[in-house]
């Protein structure tokens, strides 16, 4: 039936093409249209490829109970053959056939994953009757299905029609639409930046060790993958650690860095994986930052990455970490270890060191217990008062007043050390006085009153007597600064 003011293309009435009038389902023959063009969904597609050069997009499953996308390094060939173990032809054998070099895939992991988890090419098959893959990216923060399922643009995906099988087809607004939800999620960040360069030689600059306890140190981290810097308030742990790993990085890049700070609610849901509280009601399963940080570290195998974990004693540690005490063990790292949520599992790469801070002083703090003692080497951070750095460092300060006060905690150090309640791990730190070249007058005389003052007092609560001594010491040795406050 021909609606009102319809023409034909050729002007006959048996035109093998016509155009479509599109005037709504309940339009009758005298209804006026528009006229528009409707192609055929395959005429549509081999337009949309050959626009492209050809090139098709696929979704490509991964069941985790085989293999991983996750244990695979980036940019290694793959490949999946036409037919299964058993010999059948896998579902829609003609999707293998149909994919070409140079192709894009969606990589999504099956159950219990049910995730996207990587972006990838299809490469040059390795042999006939099968798909070569590479893939180029592994993602940080994956892709739910819930999410996927959720969008409408999704919703005729080949792959939601009948999921059990390996390759599907996407048509490239498919494809754009989950490339759109990966990338919300992870951002490609800024560009390639010039990052500021960093030294062996900058770092000791910078931080009051010798040169031979800094070589060690690196050394111990390339080894165990896992240090711990241990010592009293104000010895520069947590500034150590952050220039520790722009040194063996050499450049200033923190999106290689990751910071976390324990306490005493913190759990393993904060830091591996948990259920969290929806802002529309409900609880998903959230994977925390150490798992965020691995897979980062996993996505960039050529790279060194660095999880900087501060006051790490104050934690309960056996149940922050869970099953990762064996994860982050040297010798399992690069194994996939199932997690306690969601049937998942985690591999904690090779290239990711983890570096905690511990505090010596805190007599609140329990012993960390020896499981995770064994997985770490520890580093004593000592007051740097006797380093020729720091020697350096006052000399270019020229201030007799600071000579004071460093040489009395210098005496008071000797005598925390000996004090049987204290210890050399209660020793004061230099860190207090190295805010000199950036100070407004009568820094000096507030640390003494406001930081030194109180730590005696805490330290000596039970003996009054020797923290009035040692504060009278420092006060003496600060007087003539406090006419300049």
């Amino acid at each position: 039936m021909l609606k009102k003011g319809m023409t034909l293309l050729s002007g006959q009435k048996d035109a093998k093409w016509w155009p479509i009038v599109f005037t709504g389902s309940k339009a009758d023959a005298e209804t006026p249209g528009s006229i528009v063009w409707q192609l055929r969904p395959g005429l549509k597609g081999a337009l949309e490829r050959a626009a492209d050069g050809g090139q098709r997009y696929w979704w490509l499953n991964a069941n985790p109970k085989i293999w991983t996308f996750s244990l695979e390094k980036i940019g290694t060939t793959q490949s999946y053959t036409i037919r299964s173990e058993s010999g059948h032809l896998r579902r829609i054998p003609q999707n293998f056939r149909d994919a070409k070099p140079g192709d894009k895939f969606i990589g999504y992991e099956t159950s219990p994953t049910k995730q996207i988890v990587a972006l990838g090419t299809i490469v040059a098959p390795p042999e006939p009757d099968t798909v070569g893959f590479r893939s180029d990216e592994l993602l940080v923060n994956r892709i739910d299905y819930a999410d996927i399922k959720a969008d409408p643009d999704l919703a005729n995906m080949e792959f939601f029609k009948n999921p059990n099988g390996s390759l599907f087809k996407l048509t490239k607004d498919e494809y754009e639409t989950i490339l759109d939800l990966v990338r919300d999620a992870n951002p490609d960040g800024p560009k390639k930046e010039i990052m500021e360069s960093y030294s062996r030689a900058k770092f000791l600059e910078d931080v009051f060790i010798e040169p031979t306890k800094y070589d060690s140190l690196v050394a111990l981290l390339d080894d165990k993958l896992n240090v711990i810097l241990q010592g009293a308030p104000g010895v520069g742990k947590t500034y150590s650690a952050k220039r520790l790993a722009w040194s063996i990085l050499s450049k200033k890049d923190d999106s290689h860095i990751t910071m976390v700070e324990f306490h005493q609610n913190y759990a393993y849901e904060d830091f591996v994986i948990g259920y969290r509280p929806q802002e529309d009601g409900g609880f998903k399963l959230t994977e925390g930052k150490f798992v965020k940080a691995c897979r980062q570290a996993q996505s960039d195998p050529d790279e060194k990455y660095f999880f900087i974990i501060d006051e790490i004693n104050r934690g309960n540690l056996s149940k922050i970490f869970g099953e990762l005490l064996m994860a982050i063990e040297k010798d399992y790292r690069g194994q996939p270890i199932p997690l306690a949520y969601g049937d998942k599992s985690l591999v904690v790469p090779k290239n990711l060191y983890i570096i905690g801070m511990m505090n010596t002083a805190d007599r609140s703090l329990a012993i960390i217990d020896y499981a995770l003692r064994r997985r770490f080497s520890f580093v004593d951070m000592e007051p740097a008062f006797e380093t020729q750095s720091f020697g350096d460092y006052l000399h270019r300060m020229n201030n007799p007043v600071l000579d004071r006060i460093v040489a009395v905690v210098k005496q008071l150090n000797v005598a925390i050390s000996k004090d049987e309640a204290l210890g050399a791990g209660f020793e004061i730190g230099h860190s207090y006085f190295c805010n000199g070249e950036n100070a407004q007058p009568g820094w000096l005389k507030r640390v003494v009153d406001f930081d030194l003052k109180p730590t005696l007092d805490e330290y000596w609560f039970d003996n009054q007597s020797t923290a009035e001594e040692w504060k009278k010491k420092l006060s003496d040795a600060v007087a003539e600064d406090s006419n300049n406050a």
